[in-house]
């Protein structure tokens, strides 16, 4: 197995039809240990039955926007687990309102939020996990084409994803020294709890089909499949790097 014995922390599980589920699920399936992170006790009620599930050793609390919430999580995790392996950064927030309509008239505070949970955070969290993080450990944040792409209806998360893309180097480059690799996965749409925020969205699904190379769209089991990759010693010389699973569509220049 890929991934015996590495331990997985899994930061953004929201169902069981989010890419975190299916990041988790592949890991599970190559012998990895994983844990799960939630934001308060609504969300808690849905990741607990879902680790359970997934074979996950424990669950902790972690709000991205407290950096207190992230340290007590990382002295939580040292306490279980002495050390990660393998990190997986699959959080991103905007406001409905400022996925509406045009990029112009988002908020001051709207940007700054979206921003702060969807970009920001990679690094508070590298920040404070990076002590755990032993030689050869894996970092991977989730992105999508819209950070490159005017993609209609993405507006300020198009813009949080080119910050985390370029956060993404930064860290690899920090990072790299002591031998841990960040890279980042943009994945083509899938039809999550995230998406349905995203009304431009919709239509690409049938474009996808018609017009990519494979001619269908992802599912959550290819992101897991690349994630495996990454996560594994098969990529121990990858490192910074943006990787597409998205049938190809983004090289379609219509």
């Amino acid at each position: 197995m890929l991934l015996q014995g590495k331990r997985a922390l899994i930061l953004g599980l929201a169902n069981n039809k989010s890419i975190a589920y299916g990041i988790a699920s592949a890991f599970k399936a190559q012998g990895a240990r994983l844990a799960f992170n939630y934001v308060g006790d609504a969300i808690k009620k849905r990741v607990e039955p879902l680790s359970e599930e997934l074979g996950g050793e424990f669950t902790f609390q972690c709000d991205v926007c407290e950096d207190q919430q992230i340290a007590d999580a990382a002295s939580l995790v040292q306490e279980k687990w002495g050390g990660v392996d393998i990190l997986v950064h699959s959080i991103a927030f905007a406001n409905r309102e400022d996925l509406n309509g045009r990029f112009i008239d988002t908020s001051r505070e709207g940007f700054a939020l979206t921003l702060n949970i969807s970009a920001y955070s990679l690094t508070g969290i590298c920040r404070a996990f990076e002590p755990l993080l032993a030689p050869g450990s894996s970092v991977m944040a989730m992105t999508y084409h819209g950070s490159t792409e005017v993609i209609p209806g993405y507006n300020v998360m198009g813009v949080a994803k080119a910050a985390l893309e370029c956060s993404m180097r930064y860290l690899a480059y920090d990072m790299g020294a002591k031998g841990v690799r960040v890279n980042a996965i943009s994945s083509g749409p899938i039809k999550t709890l995230a998406a349905s925020a995203v009304g431009g969205l919709k239509g690409i699904f049938s474009e996808i089909e018609e017009k990519a190379p494979l001619r269908r769209n992802v599912t959550t089991q290819d992101v897991g499949g690349l994630a495996t990759f990454l996560a594994s010693d098969l990529a121990s010389a990858v490192t910074g790097e943006v990787i597409y699973v998205d049938s190809g569509f983004s090289h379609m220049g219509i």
